[in-house]
């Protein structure tokens, strides 16, 4: 297996590039348009066909160009709902990872599950986003964290999406216990809090903001 992790150092994004190196197929999750040659070339080096473009969620109509910028990788995009057949399945080589609904962040938030490593985006960031500074479905959020994410295996590793200020990897354990918006709180205290947040239509434009950061 080859395992790769991107860290953009000005906006804390992250993208993993995982391979089956045997098989030469691979899959990217939450590329950004910006390191698609970057990518396209890592990809040569290793003589890796790209499989699937995995997107945990997207803010495209705020990334002029994001999208268009993606198709130039070649490969199917899986992203906003769970692809149909096979229970969310999706293989490369002789590797596979699921597709798991969890929205909440964004209505179509999506994380990929392969072996014991979750990759969940920013569906733990709740305030932290400039582009969306509340959750788009605060129940469904809540849901989708604390009656999923935080059910599975305690060494479960999660990867999120950004990490500016934060670390890039924990485990499920770590964040039941300690989550500053999860850890501890009920449903209803959560919902509370997330009714206090800035109205999703007064997020920061673009070109007055960084992308966004993980909590």
């Amino acid at each position: 297996m080859y395992f790769r992790m991107l860290h953009d150092e000005a906006s804390g994004a992250m993208s993993y590039l995982l391979a089956d190196a045997d098989a030469g197929e691979a899959v990217l999750i939450d590329p950004r348009g910006a390191d698609v040659p970057l990518l396209l070339a890592m990809l040569d080096e290793r003589r890796l066909r790209l499989r699937w473009v995995l997107r945990t969620h997207e803010h495209d109509a705020m990334l002029a160009g994001e999208a268009a910028a993606l198709s130039m990788l070649g490969a199917p995009v899986v992203e906003h709902r769970v692809p149909a057949g096979a229970d969310g399945v999706l293989a490369f080589g002789h590797e596979h990872l699921r597709a798991v609904a969890t929205p909440g962040h964004t209505a179509g938030c999506l994380s990929f599950l392969w072996r014991d490593r979750l990759f969940c985006g920013d569906l733990l960031a709740v305030e932290a986003c400039p582009f969306q500074p509340r959750p788009a479905r605060p129940e469904a959020l809540w849901n989708s964290v604390v009656n999923d994410v935080f059910k599975r295996p305690a060494e479960t590793l999660l990867f999120t999406g950004h990490a500016e200020r934060s670390r890039a990897v924990s485990t499920v354990l770590e964040q039941r216990r300690w989550h500053p918006w999860f850890g501890g709180a009920t449903r209803d205290e959560f919902l509370a809090r997330v009714r206090s947040l800035p109205d999703a239509r007064a997020a920061a434009t673009p070109a007055a903001s960084t992308p966004e950061t993980h909590a």
